[in-house]
């Protein structure tokens, strides 16, 4: 397995070509000792639910950047620095729906590689049950090309474009009752 940092040639701190695999995790300069550790970036994924006619739908949006551009997708994105996961979350959702989140309840997470501008970036997925404040302001933003409101038992977590949101649905829909009983 090549290692994650085989893009990186040269020493952040001083420039050094002598930078070189430490270890599984780790590059380290040979000539100033700087050692950095590849670690995950944090990442959110919101699952909103909606009950209508006696059922419940859940939002998704159509994916309208690369990777896995036309796929479906659930509202969600990487996390700016000096912000929570629950800021990033309420932003993300913000940004690609217009809907203001008024509540969320941490779900798990799911280890991901997202690759992006042709360079692999090894995230932590933070699933989110998001409740908003008013679900006909929704509207495709940012990178949402499109959105719709799936009923539950229609959601397929094989059509969606991204590996760890197929595997977070596949985990949610598992536990959907207990999730829906506390919503």
């Amino acid at each position: 397995m090549e290692h994650p940092f085989h893009q990186f040639h040269f020493c952040p701190k001083c420039g050094s070509k002598r930078f070189v695999e430490h270890n599984q995790k780790s590059k380290e300069c040979l000539d100033c000792g700087f050692v950095y550790y590849f670690n995950p970036v944090s990442a959110t994924v919101a699952i909103i639910l909606r009950a209508k006619d006696d059922e419940w739908e859940m939002l998704t949006v159509r994916r309208g950047k690369e990777p896995a551009k036309g796929t479906l997708d659930l509202p969600g994105g990487f996390c700016d620095m000096f912000e929570t996961g629950e800021e990033g979350m309420a932003r993300e959702v913000l940004e690609e729906t217009g809907l203001e989140v008024t509540n969320m309840l941490f779900l798990f997470t799911i280890p991901n590689q997202y690759l992006y501008s042709d360079f692999l970036v090894h995230t932590i997925d933070m699933f989110f049950l998001c409740e908003v404040r008013d679900t006909t302001k929704c509207q495709a933003m940012d990178d949402a090309a499109d959105f719709a409101w799936i009923p539950l038992q229609d959601i397929s977590p094989d059509s969606f474009g991204l590996t760890s949101v197929r595997q977070g649905l596949k985990k949610f829909l598992a536990k959907k009752q207990h999730y829906i009983r506390n919503t």
